[in-house]
């Protein structure tokens, strides 16, 4: 199981960013969560399989049609809380 908390830069927000990622991570897979932060960047924690997450990054790096994405930033993220599905947080 891999694990990660990304941080994607750029235009993101407002142009259905999180909805997408939800699509695409429940497609793969994918548990955690995604959500908007107050300095114009979205944060994505993924687990999953790794090829399923290294997946999920390579698509954060892409995004929704409308967005710009300026950079993806991946840390390890070794919290043992379990995510059973991937939703969309405030």
């Amino acid at each position: 199981m891999k694990r990660v908390l990304l941080t994607v830069k750029g235009k993101v927000q407002g142009v259905c960013f999180r909805r997408f990622t939800q699509q695409k991570a429940q497609s793969l897979g994918v548990t955690g969560y995604v959500r908007n932060k107050e300095d114009g960047s979205v944060e994505v924690l993924a687990q999953g399989a790794f090829p399923a997450v290294d997946h999920l990054i390579a698509w954060c790096e892409q995004g929704p049609p409308q967005a710009r994405v300026d950079g993806v930033y991946v840390e390890e993220d070794e919290a043992d809380e379990i995510y059973l599905d991937f939703s969309i947080s405030d």
